[in-house]
């Protein structure tokens, strides 16, 4: 995934689903400087929040 497909995910109203290592995650936040997004698992686990890089991102399960 690019940064400028999570900014269009993040600011979508539509529930984008999203892939990280094939785990259904939301993404909360992103830092183009870095180039990663923070993420947390889709799961409801809000406090395991990671930042991860925006490359390994995907609309699709592995």
């Amino acid at each position: 995934m690019d940064m400028n497909r999570v900014k269009q995910i993040v600011s979508s109203p539509a529930d984008i689903p999203v892939y990280y290592n094939g785990v259904s995650v939301w993404i909360d936040g992103y830092d183009e400087e870095k180039q990663t997004a923070t993420v947390h698992l889709r799961d409801g686990r809000l406090h395991e929040r990671r930042d991860v890089p925006v490359s390994e991102l995907t609309e699709e399960r592995d």
